[in-house]
């Protein structure tokens, strides 16, 4: 009963400051999988882990919030045999989790890993497999996080860049990255029917980064048209979209983006 007024305690105070919900309950696993893109699996043993880097589960979401107190008191009876079993010195077997980067996430062994929340325990031993993932297991607090992920990772799929590029597109909105992998595709196809030859996508993504992303952002930065706190990424997306529905063509040059600027001081 502690642990479940705790819980709800924590509900009502998420609520008064405005949380997103998904801030305060479980992560889920197969989300977070999806947005970051399985690459590979590996069974690394048994081994003892924090409590606090466990925040999500497999399959049981909805039964326990982000610090594995219960949501309701169906399986109070289970809770409470597991507490006694603790408090009494009785050996309780290791847990399964998943793990992703420095995550957690319980396969098996929920009601443990609340009990041991609720005692005050900060390490528990568990039976750890870890997953190898596309995209870097970071920055994934929240559900908006990992639709900004799930889109990050299509786009790096269809446009694979790496190094300084990789790091330099990025954006903020997910919807931006659809569009920017429309924008090198494109760029890609008028390359390949000017110069009469085929490049693979590696290769499109090296030269549109090199010849066409650098240049460009470089252009709209010296002509003062990149908004305050805007990434360089969204300003291009920004600016090509209004250069094209301004001149319908693809060239760059001082007078489209002098359009395109005053295009804006309009809006403003």
């Amino acid at each position: 009963m502690k642990a479940r007024r705790h819980q709800v305690l924590s509900g009502l105070a998420a609520r008064l400051r405005n949380d997103a919900e998904d801030v305060v309950q479980s992560m889920s696993f197969d989300e977070v999988v999806d947005a970051l893109g399985r690459k590979a699996e590996n069974y690394v043993g048994t081994r003892v882990i924090p409590l606090d880097a466990i925040v999500g589960s497999v399959d049981k979401v909805r039964d326990f919030d982000r610090r594995f107190r219960p949501t309701s008191a169906v399986s109070r009876q289970r809770w409470e045999k597991l507490a006694r079993a603790s408090r009494t010195g009785e050996i309780i077997p290791p847990i399964d989790v998943f793990q992703i980067g420095d995550y957690y996430f319980v396969r098996d062994g929920h009601h443990r890993v609340s009990v041991a929340r609720s005692l005050g325990v900060k390490l528990i031993e568990a039976r750890v497999t870890a997953i190898e993932t596309f995209l870097a297991p970071v920055g994934i607090d929240a559900r908006a996080d990992l639709e900004l992920k799930f889109w990050r990772r299509l786009m790096l799929q269809r446009v694979p860049f790496t190094g300084e590029a990789r790091a330099a597109v990025a954006v903020n909105d997910p919807a931006e990255y659809g569009e920017i992998a429309e924008a090198v595709e494109a760029w890609a196809t008028r390359t390949m029917q000017s110069e009469g030859a085929y490049m693979d996508r590696e290769t499109m993504a090296a030269r549109w980064y090199a010849e066409e992303f650098v240049p460009v952002v470089a252009m709209i930065d010296e002509a003062g048209v990149r908004g305050e706190g805007e990434r360089p990424a969204e300003a291009y997306v920004r600016v090509a979209c209004e250069r094209y529905r301004l001149i319908r063509e693809h060239e760059w040059n001082a007078e489209v983006l002098a359009a395109v600027k005053a295009k804006s001081k309009k809006k403003r």
